[in-house]
């Protein structure tokens, strides 16, 4: 749980940090996720990654008028989504949000396995942003690890249900995350340059 929690604290702040790198100008490009370009992606990242963050938490349901919401419309979108990831990362410190179980689409499910759910989420969509902008997510080996681990256990459910690709062979040991990249079903080298 500690793990998972560290890595989650990193990833959002990872993720706010690509967010402010977006341009506005770049809104239309195609990203990793071949059936969003970039606006439609970040707001299913904004959605899901912070809003249904926090509202897993407090066990309650994504309120529906955020649903069809085009955050990108604000021009302070990545610092909305920035406090937005703030307030979903400190629902979390409580340690009675550990325990029990949470409502996920008609199914009771362990808190701490929808947190395991939400990890990747945030994480792997935040790296799809960043090489769709030119940017790199960045993430520790120890979060790099924790999310491995969850990938590891929960493929073959992920791809049940469309969320991952096959896994792509990736050899490369230099950064540990971009193994977690590839055995989501996406390719390491799918931007051909990435600003640092």
């Amino acid at each position: 749980m500690n793990e998972i929690f560290s890595a989650m604290k990193e990833c959002a702040a990872e993720a706010a940090r690509v967010a402010r790198g977006v341009g506005a100008d770049q809104l239309s490009m195609p990203t990793p996720c071949t059936e969003f370009d970039l606006r439609a992606l970040v707001n299913h990242w904004v959605l899901h990654s912070s809003y249904g963050l926090e509202c897993r938490a407090l066990r309650r349901s994504i309120p529906e008028e955020l649903r069809d919401r085009d955050f990108t419309t604000d021009p302070e979108w990545a610092e909305a989504y920035a406090a937005q990831l703030d307030r979903a990362v400190h629902a979390w410190t409580d340690p009675g949000v550990w325990e029990g179980e949470i409502d996920l689409s008609g199914t009771s499910t362990p808190a701490p396995v929808v947190a395991t759910m939400l990890l990747p989420e945030l994480a792997l969509h935040g790296w799809d942003v960043a090489v769709a902008t030119g940017q790199k997510f960045r993430m520790s080996a120890a979060s790099a690890a924790t999310l491995q681990q969850i990938i590891d256990s929960g493929a073959q459910r992920y791809r049940a249900y469309d969320m991952f690709a096959q896994a792509v062979a990736w050899t490369d040991g230099t950064d540990p995350f971009l193994r977690v990249v590839a055995a989501s079903g996406r390719n390491p080298h799918w931007a051909s340059s990435i600003r640092t």
